[in-house]
This record gives structure tokens, sequence and C-alpha cells, in this order.
């Protein structure tokens, strides 16, 4: 049986290192297909990342306390909220009950200074100083404690503790507003699809993955960016535990910047300068990789920033699908269906080999001989059996000459060597044999029409 000479069974073989090791663009992988990969950055954008042994660790982080405090959980916050009242507040009943025990006032026959006045009226023990200082410190002012002219050193305490209370509130208040409005919680309603897909757009293979926003509200100067993480060693030997590789989507263009109103399906277009250029259906299923996706944007009602992240895994990436439509006209406005926000469907005529291999094939064959290559993915595409497509290419054609050449690894000295094979009137068209996994070429005449329109009513004859 014949089939696409881009279909699985044509694929060239696999650049593959030695002693099991996958090789990709030069580079030597360290881990094999039953290895797998700790997650870099969870779905839900947390790094899995621990660090231990950090030198002064406590002092560098008192020493950013306001950020310190602001990414700590609430429940530590409202911790040291309660604590730093309540040590002020502890700290200065203190010297206020012991102003008091020093001058006196607890005495029952209280010492006689000055016109014999107390510090603080009605302060009889600890817990009169305790409620005295709450009182001063939160401006509450009872009327029934107070202070007086009898001690300087209570009417200094009273200025001091107003200031330090003024100061823990502005903090305190502050830390809470901003932890509040972060625009880190704005992420919750930015959503990336469950998984990515490598499929054909235009002609070339593609690495796409489709990113929404749940409100109305918009990401002002939305972008993406993606990075591809492996390990690897280098030619001098160096292991590198985490390599990270952008890869491209859009920047030179300027399509990595999005108007965010609806899903869109971002694209990394997998070309020479892509990491995945070597990368093909076989290698995706055995390969340990990550794919780091990375939204920026401003939130539009506070303009500060943020950023939400995701990451695929190899066996997160669906090769030959594509992302089901979730946008629909509806009367005069358009809807978007998140029930198929995240499904996908398979796209049978997806080569399985790499764009390398892909890309060389298409540059073997002349453009001028295409004339196979176009009708198979019509046929293809109108889901007709492969048999017929063949027979209805032969049937009422006129073989001028026939010479068959098996194909096993480099098309190029095939190519050289039935460079005779193209000249004239006739024509190249490459078939796969499935039964014996070979690749041969036929001379045809062309009479092959271009046109699907004129070759569907040619089949009908």
């Amino acid at each position: 049986m014949t089939g696409n000479p881009f279909s699985p069974s044509a694929a060239v073989p696999s650049t593959r290192g030695q002693g099991g090791m996958n090789n990709y663009n030069g580079k030597i992988l360290t881990r094999g297909s039953s290895q797998v990969r700790s997650r870099f950055v969870k779905k839900n954008g947390q790094c899995n990342v621990l660090f231990t042994n950090m030198d002064e660790k406590r002092r560098r982080y008192l020493a950013d306390i306001f950020t310190t405090c602001v990414d700590i959980r609430w429940r530590y916050l409202l911790l040291i909220f309660c604590a730093s009242f309540l040590v002020s507040w502890l700290f200065f009943g203190i010297i206020f009950f012991s102003v008091s025990l020093v001058h006196g006032d607890f005495e029952e026959q209280p010492m006689v200074k000055g016109d014999g006045m107390p510090c603080i009226l009605h302060v009889r023990g600890f817990v009169g100083a305790l409620l005295f200082s709450m009182e001063t410190q939160t401006t509450i002012g009872y009327g029934w404690r107070c202070v007086t002219e009898e001690c300087p050193v209570t009417v200094m305490t009273v200025v001091v503790q107003s200031i330090v209370g003024c100061i823990i509130d502005s903090f305190m208040i502050g830390t809470i507003m901003a932890k509040m409005a972060r625009p880190k919680k704005r992420n919750q309603t930015l959503v990336f699809s469950k998984n990515a897909v490598i499929a054909l757009r235009d002609g070339k293979l593609c690495l796409m993955w489709r990113v929404g926003n749940l409100r109305k509200s918009h990401i002002v100067e939305a972008h993406v960016r993606a990075q591809l993480i492996r390990s690897y060693v280098t030619a001098e030997g160096e292991f590198i535990p985490l390599e990270h590789m952008d890869l491209n989507v859009g920047y030179d263009e300027g399509t990595d910047r999005l108007f965010l109103v609806s899903p869109l399906v971002i694209i990394h277009e997998i070309d020479k300068d892509s990491p995945l250029y070597t990368l093909s259906r076989s290698d995706l299923e055995a390969d340990d990789f990550e794919i780091v996706v990375i939204l920026e944007g401003m939130v539009e009602a506070t303009a500060m920033t943020t950023q939400f992240r995701s990451s695929y895994i190899a066996r997160e990436v669906f090769w030959g699908h594509r992302f089901e439509p979730v946008i629909y006209e509806d009367q005069d406005r358009y809807k978007v269906d998140y029930a198929r926000f995240h499904k996908t469907y398979e796209v049978p005529s997806t080569p399985h080999v790499s764009a390398k291999e892909l890309e060389e094939v298409a540059n073997l064959i002349p453009r001028s001989l295409s004339a196979f290559c176009y009708e198979n993915e019509v046929a293809l595409s109108c889901g007709e059996d492969e048999d017929d497509i063949f027979d209805a290419q032969v049937v009422g054609k006129e073989r001028a000459e026939e010479r068959k050449t098996s194909v096993s690894v480099d098309f190029q000295n095939m190519f050289q060597d039935t460079a005779t094979m193209t000249s004239g009137s006739h024509s190249v068209m490459c078939v796969l044999d499935m039964d014996n996994n070979q690749m041969e070429f036929d001379i045809l005449q062309t009479a092959i029409p271009l046109d699907p329109v004129s070759y569907k009513s040619e089949q009908d004859i």
C-alpha cells in the first residue's frame, strides 16, 4: 500500500546520541525515557524551587520587612499584627507601672513629693498601667485615667508611645492594603490550556497553546513569553541541570503582544532557530522537557503589573492536534464557550517527522513537481481512501518511462543519482511503500491537474 511521503513510516530515523541519550541540535540530554522530570513550574504558576543553605537569610529578609510581610501568608501577617500591638502596649505599660512604683503611688501612705499628686491618676497597679497604655496608644480616652505634671518621665513616655503607635498603625494598614491589592490575585481569572499541541499551520510545524481572560476588564499591554527547560551535557562535559532556551512567539513581528478580549492561540513556529527543530513525534514520546509559558501585563483597574505562569511537560504536548473553536457569532455579538477551552481534536494528516526533516524533504522535491503532495493533502482532507486516490492517479494516464529507485536514509544522494529523471516533460511522483518501508520515485507525465475541481471531475469520467 502506498501513502503520504510525510507520514510516520516515511520519517527519517531520528538523530540519537550514544548511550541512549537524546541529541537535539548538537546537545546531549542527560535523561532517558524512563526518567521523569520534576516540574519546574507548577500548573498554577508556583515555582517548584526550595532555597537552602542561605547565609544571613533572616537578616536579609528583615532588611526588607515590608516585602516580607506582603509575601507571607495571611495567618502569619495577622499574628504579627496582633503581636506588635500587644508587645507595644505591654512594653509601655511596664514603663508606666515602673515610674508609678518608684514614685510611690501604690503605697498606702503615699510619699509626699512636690504637691503630692501621683504620676498617673487612678492607676492602682499593673493592670491599671496596662489599661492606660492601651488608651494612650489607641487614643480611646475614657477620661478616667490621665497623666499628671508630677512626673516628666511619664509625659515623655506618653509622647513616645503616641509616635510609635502611629508608626505601627501606618505600617500595618499599608501592608494589609498592599497585600489585598496585589495584582497576583488577578491571575486567578487568567487561564492557560491544560495541554499544548503541535500541528501544521500554513505548511509549517507549530507549537501552540491557548490563553484566556475570564474577566471583562482587560489586561493592558499583555504579552507572552515561553522558554524550554531541559538538562544536558555540553561538548566540554559540563552538566547544565536546567538550561533555559527562549521560544520565539512572535517578538520580532510584534505578535507576542495580545489584545486579550477573547481566548487566543499562541503560536511558536518550529524553524531552524527553534530548540524543537529536530523533535519528531517519536522523540516527543521519549523526551523529557518542560515548556514554561508566561503572560505579563497591567491590570486595568490598578495599572499594576501582573504575571501569570504555567508549564507543559512532554507528555502534555499532543502531536497532531488542534484546539477546538470556542468563539461563535450569536446575533449581533460574539460568544465564547469556555467548555471547549481545553478541548483538542486530532489531525491525521500531520506529519510525524521533525520540522528539520520536513523542510529537507520539501527542499528536495521541486516545487513544480508537487502535484502529488497537493492532491494527497486534498484527499486526506476529504476523507477519501488512500488506495482509491492512488488508483485514480494512475487510471487514464500514460506512463512514458518508469524507473524506480529505493530510498533508505539520504534523500540528497538519491536525487543526485536520479537527476536525469526530471528532465524533459516528465514529473516525479514520490510513492511510499508501507509494506516494505521504502520510498520510490516514479516518472510520470505532467498530466495531473493542480485544480482540485478539475481533478475531481476527471475522476468521475
